[in-house]
C-alpha cells in the first residue's frame, strides 16, 4: 500500500519540479544555509516543541538531501532507491502510530527549514495534515530598514504574547491590531480560551476565503482576516458559526480584491468636476421629497470642541441648502452599539456623516450591512469599498502657522502641544517644524502632549523656556480664549497670534450636493475598484489660517505670499530635504511627497524634541482611539 502512494507522491513531485522549471523557478528544496551565508551575525532563541504549520515550512537546513525533493517537499528519487523505501516505511508507521519523534527545524523570518526530519514533513505534506511538531531555533537577523524586516520583527512581539505562528501579515501595524483585537484588556499574553478562539476563527475564515478563491488574490488570509475582524468586530466574529463567516465574507468581497490591488484606495483632494455635475436620476425618486442627513457624534458639543466644529458645519450646510435637506445630530456615546445607526436609518436618514475616528469600526460595519444607505466616516487611512472617508489637510495651515511661530519668536525656543497620536498628527507636527525651520533654521519645537494622565504640559514648556507655543486648532465658547491656535508666553501673560480653521460645512455642502444632484456614484467609478477619502486642503478653502494684528507688515506679508502658494499647489511643506531624528534622509530635496505619504509619515523632523509616549501613559479615554488609529515612530535604534 505504502509503495503506491510513493508512486502516487513521485508523480507529485515530477509534476511541481516541471512546473518550477518551466516558470523560472528553483525546482528543489530551499536551502536556508545558502540563503543566510552572507547575512550578519544572527541571534539564536530556543523556542523548544512548537507545533510548526505545515504549509509554513519552506525548505530544508543544508543541501545534503535538497534534489531528493521538489520545491514543496514531494519525492523525487525513483521508487527502486533506498530511499524511497525508507519513505513507504516511515508512512505505513504514521499511519499506524502517528507521529512519534518530532522534527527539527530552524525559524527564519516566519518560516521553517528543515534539520533532522525531511521525510517526514514530506510524508505528512502527502498525507494532508496541518501541522507538524518540531524542535524550533528561532534565527532573528539584525534589525534593518526593509519592511520585510519591520514586519517580521513586530510578528517575533505578536509571538511573545500569543505563541501563534500559523497567521502571515504583510502589512505593518497588523499584528498588533489583531493582538488588540484578541486582547484588548492590556499588553499581556493571552489566554488559553483566546487562543482557542482566535484559532476557530482563522480556520473557520480560512475555509471560506479559499473556497471563495481568496488563493488568487494577492494577500496573505492573516490579512484578508484582519479586515474581516474590522468590518465586522472580534466580538461578534467570535459568535459567528462557520455558515455565517462564509456568507459574510460573500458580502465583503470586493473589500478583500480592492485590498490586494496596489493601491487599496484613492485621495481626493479637492472637489472633483464628476461630483459637481448634474444627473437626470437623482437620488430620491420623488423630486419633492427632502433628504434626511443625519450627523453622528461622539461627544456632546458642550464639551467638546471638535464637536463643536462639525455642528458648525451641520448649520452652515443646513442654512446653504435650505428646505432640500432635513439635517439632525446624535451622540453616540458608545461606539461599539450598531442600534443607535439602527434606529437612524430607521427613521429614514439616507445620509450619515460619523464625525470622528472612533466610530469608523461600527461605521463600516453598518454600511456592509445597509448598502442602500450613504454612511461616511470622518477619518483617514481607512481603506474600504463600503465606507468612505473624509478629512481635511490641516498640516498645510500648521506649515504656515510654523513659519509664523519662526519668523516671531526670541528665545528660539517653540512648544507644540499635540493630543493623540494617530494617523495625521506626525505630519501635522513636522509641517509646523518645516515651517518653523524655512524661517529660521535655529529655532528648536518642544513637543508635548495634552491627553497624559497626570500630565501638564504647559508647565512642561516652560520648562524649556518656550516663548511661542501651538496649541489645540478647534474652538468653542466654553474654552479659554487665549489658550488655543499659536499664542505667546511671556510670564503668565499670553496673547494670540494665528490659528488653522477648519469649514467643514464646505466639504459637507459638497457632498450632500452631489447626492441631491444623483452624481454621487461618479467619483467612485472614475477611481475603479479603489476606496475613497475626501482629503481638502486649504485650495478648497475648507481649511484656512487667521491671524492676529499683533504681527508684523513684513511677517503678515509672508504669510499671505505662502498661502497663495500652498493654495495654488506651488508649495508643498512636504519637498524639501528632510531629516529625521535619528540623522536618517526620510525626503529628498525637489520630492514632492504625495497626500498619501503624508498621512502616514511615522517620524519626526530633527529640529522637534520630543516622542511619542507609550499607550498606556494616556488617559482612559483616549486609549481606545489610539488603539484604533495609533501610529509609532519609525526607530532604527533599537
Amino acid at each position: 500500500m505504502a509503495y503506491t502512494d510513493y508512486q502516487k507522491a513521485l508523480k507529485l513531485g515530477e509534476k511541481a519540479h516541471k512546473s518550477a522549471g518551466s516558470r523560472g523557478l528553483h525546482p528543489y528544496l530551499p536551502v536556508l544555509e545558502d540563503m543566510i551565508l552572507s547575512e550578519a551575525p544572527m541571534s539564536q532563541i530556543k523556542l523548544g516543541l512548537v507545533e510548526i504549520p505545515i504549509e509554513l515550512i519552506a525548505g530544508t537546513y543544508t543541501s545534503g538531501r535538497t534534489t531528493a525533493f521538489s520545491n514543496d517537499f514531494m519525492p523525487l528519487l525513483p521508487s527502486d532507491t533506498e530511499f524511497a523505501s525508507k519513505w513507504s516505511d516511515l508512512y505505513d508507521s504514521l499511519c499506524e502510530f502517528g507521529q512519534r519523534d518530532p522534527v527539527v527545524a530552524f525559524e527564519y523570518m516566519n518560516r521553517f527549514y528543515i534539520v533532522e526530519g525531511n521525510k517526514r514533513v514530506s510524508v505528512q505534506k502527502y498525507m494532508g495534515a496541518v501541522s507538524i511538531e518540531g524542535n524550533v531555533t528561532r534565527l532573528i537577523p539584525q534589525r534593518s530598514d526593509t519592511e520585510e524586516n519591520r514586519i517580521y520583527y513586530e510578528f517575533i512581539d505578536f509571538y511573545n504574547k500569543t505563541k501563534i505562528n500559523y497567521i502571515l501579515m504583510s502589512r505593518e501595524g497588523s499584528y498588533e491590531k489583531l493582538y488588540h483585537h484578541i486582547h484588548p484588556y492590556d499588553d499581556g499574553p493571552i489566554t488559553e480560551d483566546e487562543s482557542l478562539e482566535i484559532k476557530y476563527i482563522f480556520c473557520c475564515f480560512k475555509k471560506g476565503y479559499l473556497e471563495k478563491g481568496g488563493n488568487k488574490l494577492n494577500l496573505t488570509i492573516g490579512d484578508q482576516l484582519l479586515t474581516y475582524i474590522e468590518i465586522f468586530g472580534y466580538e461578534d466574529v467570535k459568535n459567528q458559526s462557520s455558515a455565517e463567516i462564509r456568507k459574510n465574507i460573500a458580502k465583503v468581497w470586493s473589500e478583500f480584491i480592492m485590498l490586494s490591488e496596489k493601491k487599496p484606495f484613492s485621495m481626493i483632494t479637492a472637489p472633483t468636476e464628476e461630483s459637481q455635475k448634474k444627473s437626470i436620476t437623482r437620488f430620491l425618486t420623488n423630486n419633492s421629497q427632502i433628504l434626511k442627513v443625519a450627523f453622528v457624534h461622539y461627544k456632546e458639543p458642550n464639551i467638546s470642541g471638535w464637536t463643536f466644529s462639525h455642528e458648525t458645519g451641520r448649520f452652515d450646510v443646513q442654512d446653504k441648502l435650505g428646505d432640500k435637506i432635513q439635517t439632525e445630530s446624535f451622540i453616540m456615546q458608545d461606539s461599539t452599539d450598531i442600534s443607535i445607526l439602527e434606529d437612524i436609518i430607521e427613521k429614514g436618514y439616507k445620509v450619515i456623516f460619523t464625525t470622528t475616528p472612533v466610530l469608523s469600526s461600527i461605521s463600516l460595519k453598518c454600511a456592509v450591512l445597509h448598502p442602500e444607505i450613504i454612511i461616511i466616516n470622518c477619518s483617514i487611512n481607512n481603506a474600504f469599498r463600503h465606507l468612505r472617508t473624509y478629512y481635511l489637510r490641516i498640516y498645510e495651515a500648521k506649515f504656515i502657522v510654523g513659519a509664523i511661530a519662526g519668523a516671531m519668536t526670541e528665545a528660539n525656543r517653540i512648544g507644540y502641544i499635540a493630543d493623540y497620536p494617530i494617523y495625521g498628527m506626525p505630519a501635522s507636527v513636522n509641517a509646523f517644524a518645516l515651517g518653523v525651520r524655512m524661517v529660521n533654521p535655529r529655532a528648536k519645537v518642544f513637543l508635548e502632549w495634552s491627553a497624559l494622565k497626570d500630565h501638564n504640559p504647559l508647565e512642561e514648556l516652560k520648562k524649556h523656556g518656550v516663548d511661542i507655543i501651538s496649541n489645540r486648532d478647534i474652538t468653542a465658547p466654553f474654552q479659554e480664549s487665549k489658550e488655543f491656535g499659536l499664542y505667546g508666553l511671556y510670564g503668565d501673560t499670553r496673547f494670540n497670534i494665528a490659528m488653522p480653521t477648519w469649514n467643514w460645512g464646505i466639504l459637507y455642502e459638497s457632498l450632500i450636493r452631489s447626492v441631491l444632484n444623483g452624481v454621487w456614484k461618479n467619483d467612485e467609478n472614475s477611481n475603479g475598484t479603489h476606496a475613497l477619502s475626501y482629503y481638502w486642503g486649504m485650495s478648497s478653502g475648507a481649511i484656512d489660517v487667521v491671524t492676529s494684528h499683533q504681527i508684523p507688515a513684513g511677517t503678515r506679508q509672508l504669510i499671505y505670499m505662502l498661502k497663495e502658494m500652498v493654495k495654488s499647489g506651488e508649495m508643498n511643506p512636504f519637498s524639501c530635504e528632510i531629516y529625521d531624528q535619528n540623522c536618517r534622509l526620510v525626503n529628498e530635496e525637489g520630492k514632492c511627497m504625495k497626500p498619501e505619504e503624508i498621512v502616514n509619515i511615522n517620524w519626526f523632523a530633527n529640529n522637534i524634541y520630543g516622542s511619542i509616549p507609550d499607550t498606556d501613559r494616556f488617559t482612559e479615554g483616549s486609549r481606545e482611539l489610539i488603539s484604533q488609529l495609533g501610529i509609532k515612530l519609525y526607530d532604527n535604534a533599537d
